[in-house]
């Protein structure tokens, strides 16, 4: 699959091209394949049970909270679907039903799907646990801009930090 981005005038843009381009190293990489062992008893018409619950995984890249959402989100979205390898989206109902259908064993298989994903993609497991894995966390409590991203006023206890002991001179 040859995937082109660039700057178009044309109606056939996505404002989800990082999905696109992470759909692309999903398939080189088949990062998905383990979800083929997840054997849901369903009837397929547009998209088998195993392509809902990979739209269903896309719905959570593409931010959608709820699987509500999809249909606002990720329905007019052909070109980031045709990434995929879909036509289209499925509508939310039909995610939702997909989602109900799931059983106790159902849900093991996809436990253990989703585990042999995060394996081969994680970088964790490459760490050298023999050294130190170094964490930088801000716990200084000074305050940020008003206009950062979820930003929100914290509690620290004790003495708080001069304004000036964190700026370089």
């Amino acid at each position: 699959m040859m995937i082109e981005f660039g700057l178009s005038k044309g109606s056939f843009n996505t404002k989800f091209a990082p999905l696109a381009v992470l759909a692309a190293r999903f398939a080189h990489q088949q990062t998905l394949k383990p979800l083929e062992q997840v054997e849901v008893a369903m009837k397929t018409v547009d998209f088998s049970a195993i392509d809902k619950l990979s739209q269903v995984l896309i719905s959570m890249l593409a931010d959608c909270e709820y699987i509500a959402e999809v249909n606002t989100k990720l329905r007019t979205e052909t070109v980031l679907a045709a990434g995929w390898g879909f036509d289209h989206f499925a509508d939310q109902s039909n995610l939702s039903q997909t989602l109900d259908e799931l059983n106790l064993t159902n849900l093991s298989q996809l436990e253990q799907a989703v585990r042999r994903m995060w394996r081969q993609s994680s970088r964790v497991l490459e760490h050298d646990w023999r050294g130190f894995l170094q964490l930088d966390l801000d716990l200084s409590g000074l305050p940020c801009g008003s206009q950062a991203e979820g930003s929100q006023k914290g509690y620290f206890s004790g003495k708080k930090t001069a304004w000036v002991a964190n700026w370089p001179e």
